[in-house]
């Protein structure tokens, strides 16, 4: 199985487009985590599909390329939307995300039927983005993901000062000068770029857990931003190689939903055996805790 990797050609590509997918993501979701905002991955996900099927209809090409610029542009409008309701009435964020999410999906999905039902030749293959066609991966695909995740992660670290106070303490950076709404919007610009680098491999509505599930792992393990951001980074590129050689191994699995359940099992790993927050060892302290008192009763 593992030689597979280094001999086969699609599963090689696979592999590293899941590897560096889940590498920038899980990075990504640790800002979404710490914000609470867990919703924004799936909201922006889902507002991505009407920009894919616009992109589509508006070229008549399927190129990647295009395909991702029209699903980014939708996403990043999906994402001001919800900043737009948040600030400008008194819906609460939850409230905003799903409002956005269930709004543009729907548009997606009724673009997407009249794509389908117009017979154009070129249509095939834009269904496929609502849970991913990893099999599709070229090695263009995986140029691309590498240089937009290199360029999302390289202006994480030069923003990192910033994106960590705004994370924990929005106020006190709003005190000290910072320009806390274009931060904002930067990061969240970020998360949707992340996002939509994995509508192909993933799809649109699995996409949001490999933003939330690594950080949420990572979480479980320390409680310094630096080493959730690596471990969140690291877990989400073992689960993209131990999902893609999965699923390349097991007939008739897809490649995502196999990329999902791993990492999936890794939260649950990390919920009940984390050292400190793990629900495993909070019973078993517990547990001596309450030895000790009944033995010190007379």
């Amino acid at each position: 199985m593992f030689i597979d990797l280094f001999t086969d050609y699609t599963l090689r590509t696979i592999a590293l487009g899941a590897v560096l997918l889940g590498l920038t993501s899980g990075v990504l979701g640790c800002f979404a985590v710490l914000r609470r905002q867990a919703l924004l991955g799936d909201a922006m996900a889902h507002a991505a599909l009407p920009g894919v099927v616009l992109a589509f209809m508006l070229t008549g090409s399927r190129a990647p390329l295009i395909l991702v610029l029209g699903a980014a542009i939708a996403g990043w409008l999906g994402a001001l939307a919800v900043l737009a309701i948040v600030r400008l009435s008194r819906i609460k964020e939850d409230a905003a995300f799903g409002l956005v999410l269930s709004v543009f999906f729907g548009l997606g999905m009724v673009l997407l039927t009249f794509v389908q039902r117009s017979g154009s030749a070129g249509q095939a293959g834009l269904d496929k983005y609502l849970f991913g066609q990893a099999a599709a991966m070229v090695m263009s695909d995986v140029v691309m993901i590498a240089s937009l995740g290199a360029l999302l992660l390289s202006l994480v670290l030069l923003f990192w000062k910033e994106f960590k106070l705004l994370s924990f303490d929005p106020e006190f950076a709003a005190s000290q000068g910072y320009p806390v709404r274009r931060l904002d919007i930067l990061l969240t610009s970020l998360i949707v770029v992340a996002i939509v680098l994995g509508l192909q491999l993933v799809g649109v509505v699995l996409m949001s857990a490999l933003l939330v599930a690594p950080a949420a792992a990572a979480r479980q393990w320390t409680n310094r931003l630096s080493t959730m951001a690596l471990l969140a980074g690291t877990l989400g590129a073992i689960a993209g190689v131990v999902g893609a050689l999965i699923s390349t191994n097991a007939r008739g699995l897809s490649t995502g939903p196999v990329i999902v359940v791993v990492i999936s099992l890794v939260v649950l790993v990390s919920l009940l055996f984390a050292p400190e927050r793990g629900l495993i060892w909070a019973w078993v302290r517990q547990w001596r805790n309450r030895r000790r008192f009944s033995t010190r009763q007379p």
